[in-house]
């Protein structure tokens, strides 16, 4: 088996908007993987993250967070953050719902979206900014005592979510969603943060097994 394909846009934007990626980095792969379950392609810029290109004027004068991804419209209108980004795309392209349908699906794909963002992502991401030898040009001061205490608050988060997924395919019920796309990212971004999900926690790998297989997490 050699895995699934890659993804295949159907629909291709306009050539003046541009997406600024940082490539393997999980807030830039999480605008592709979104993009592709929506069949949708914008025309990339690549930024080298591992060369600090992301800290250059190119990406300053359009975010001065110095953040990927960006992205800019027509006319110079950015949007960067990129959960606001793939808003965007979901209010222009609104199908397949990624965000949830109705009142009570579009808050439990935000209640998901946020837990998985916060309580797993971002502890993994502390975990690998503050002791991975890679970031300390990145993370100043880096502090590996605190990238440690980060470990087994995305496991203990794991432990909680692998009880909620006993009950349902998706992180925020029968359909997939961004909050889906959270949490696979996430747990790819767990492999160099060196942290791995327990075995006991076979929902959330059958979960991370189905999401993987996706022609979109080729993205």
């Amino acid at each position: 088996m050699g895995g699934p394909e890659p993804y295949d846009p159907v629909e291709k934007l306009e050539d003046d908007m541009k997406l600024f990626d940082g490539g393997r980095a999980p807030n830039p792969r999480r605008v592709r993987v979104f993009l592709a379950e929506k069949g949708l392609t914008v025309p990339l810029v690549p930024v080298d993250m591992g060369a600090l290109e992301h800290r250059g004027e190119e990406v300053a004068q359009r975010n001065p967070l110095r953040r990927l991804p960006v992205l800019e419209l027509d006319g110079g209108t950015v949007i960067t953050e990129s959960i606001a980004i793939c808003r965007y795309f979901e209010e222009l392209h609104p199908e397949p719902p990624l965000f949830g349908t109705g009142a009570l699906g579009k808050a439990k794909v935000e209640m998901w979206q946020r837990r998985l963002e916060l309580n797993l992502m971002a502890s993994v991401a502390a975990a690998f900014r503050h002791i991975h030898p890679a970031m300390k040009e990145w993370e100043v001061p880096q502090i590996p005592q605190w990238g440690e205490a980060n470990k087994p608050k995305a496991i203990e988060f794991l432990r909680l979510f692998d009880k909620e997924l006993a009950e349902r395919e998706f992180a925020a019920g029968d359909a997939y969603s961004v909050a889906d796309i959270t949490g696979m990212i996430a747990i790819d971004f767990m492999k160099p943060a060196r942290i791995r999900v327990p075995e006991e926690c076979t929902n959330v790998l059958r979960w991370y097994a189905a999401l993987t297989s996706r022609p979109s997490a080729t993205a």
